[in-house]
């Protein structure tokens, strides 16, 4: 690797890019852009405090260029959004400038999602489900047939919810808020129990639980599953958040917003990536090791699912902290020592780590919970950070995320 440490080696005026931001305009993943850096195609600097590097802006363009890729800021629209919402870098991530799991530790998700929404720390907050909202999106959850999957039924609930909301189309802040304060619950709530129902006053994570598994809710367990929906509310511009900010870009209602979130989510790549995640670990508790199962894996050319992340080069902190939290629930102990397994497994293959999917499928499978239980948090954790990117979006220039297509196809005859 030619990486320079030297001072002085570079202009102190030349404008640097993070390696997330060099991978970013390549098109590639970061270990592609590192890979660069040791074939000589790219010239790196340590950067300030001596973790990770930058790169010279120009020198990447002029790369980028001669491998056919284009600037991501095309003259048709903006691919590059300002946010003041999530900020990741040094494997830790930031809400709005504080870590985000130690906001995840501290309070409870309906805390950190107004945290997120407004900047401002609401002690005790809860949210609210209307009465004739709820009951709108029963009726029509209860509607679907029963083999319906979880992410069915959210988007249905969606849409009653916001049949019932007269003033959806409003757009200032305060309304949208207080949108958003009554759908999350409404979305909770219009999913059928498998359990003992909880107090509707409680917290949104205690009202999640009998819903997520018929096994009662003991603290540890509650803990984890409430930090779980904390962790989870943003991570800057997965795929469905660009999704709902491009509906909000065109001034649809929260409600559309969160449905295209949704409808994005559903991918085996995106939210449904744990219940792939818990399928394995439930074989690895099953089979008494992980080895025959990460084996199997290899042996048929399949994803280790549960390992690694684009945006991390070490542990996902979401996962470590769910991690250290699981420690403490005794029946999800042999689901955490298979997952364990897989991480040391396969590092004898590869070097990767544990995301948030293994930490979810450690929960979903040690209490008892379906496959899809992963994807349900996740879902109802997102929806905050979906509003909360449509609140940025509506305060920009009206559809202005509109990239130019590069055309490929036939040329017009005479």
């Amino acid at each position: 690797m030619t990486d320079q440490s030297e001072p002085g080696s570079v202009p102190q005026d030349a404008p640097r890019l993070t390696t997330r931001e060099a991978a970013e305009l390549l098109g590639v993943k970061a270990e592609t852009v590192y890979a660069y850096v040791s074939r000589g195609q790219l010239s790196s600097v340590r950067a300030a405090g001596g973790r990770g590097s930058t790169f010279d802006a120009e020198e990447v363009r002029a790369l980028a260029r001669r491998s056919g890729r284009r600037d991501p800021s095309p003259a048709g629209g903006d691919l590059v959004f300002r946010t003041g919402i999530t900020l990741i870098e040094e494997d830790r991530y930031f809400f709005r400038g504080v870590d985000a799991t130690e906001l995840a530790r501290r309070h409870g998700y309906e805390e950190v999602a107004e945290w997120v929404w407004t900047g401002e720390m609401r002690p005790g907050a809860r949210f609210e489900a209307p009465s004739e909202t709820l009951a709108a999106a029963r009726r029509a959850v209860g509607a679907l047939p029963v083999h319906s999957g979880s992410t069915d039924r959210l988007r249905v609930a969606v849409t009653a919810a916001a049949v019932t909301d007269p003033l959806r189309f409003d757009l200032a802040p305060g309304a949208v808020l207080s949108s958003a304060r009554s759908l999350i619950p409404t979305l909770v709530g219009a999913l059928p129990l498998l359990g003992a129902p909880e107090a509707e006053d409680g917290s949104l994570a205690r009202q999640l639980w009998p819903r997520l598994t018929a096994q009662p809710a003991d603290a540890p367990a509650l803990a984890v599953l409430d930090t779980a929906l904390a962790l989870l509310i943003d991570h800057d511009l997965a795929a469905s958040t660009l999704a709902a900010r491009v509906a909000a870009s065109a001034h649809a209602h929260p409600y559309a917003v969160v449905s295209a979130g949704l409808g994005v989510l559903e991918g085996p790549l995106h939210g449904a990536a744990s219940g792939l995640a818990h399928r394995m670990l439930q074989e690895a508790v099953d089979r008494g090791s992980a080895v025959p199962v990460v084996a199997d894996h290899l042996r048929t050319g399949r994803r280790v699912p549960g390992l690694g992340h684009r945006l991390y080069r070490g542990e996902d902190p979401r996962a470590r902290t769910l991690f250290a939290l699981l420690e403490d629930v005794p029946q999800a102990a042999a689901a955490l020592a298979a997952a364990r397994e897989v991480v040391a497994t396969t590092a004898r293959h590869a070097p990767l780590h544990a995301n948030i999917d293994l930490a979810l499928a450690v929960l979903s499978v040690g209490c008892g919970m379906a496959a899809e239980a992963g994807e349900t948090v996740f879902a109802i954790s997102r929806t905050a950070g979906w509003i909360a990117h449509a609140l940025e979006e509506y305060g920009e220039r009206p559809l202005r995320i509109r990239p130019s297509g590069q055309y490929t196809g036939p040329r017009p005859t005479p």
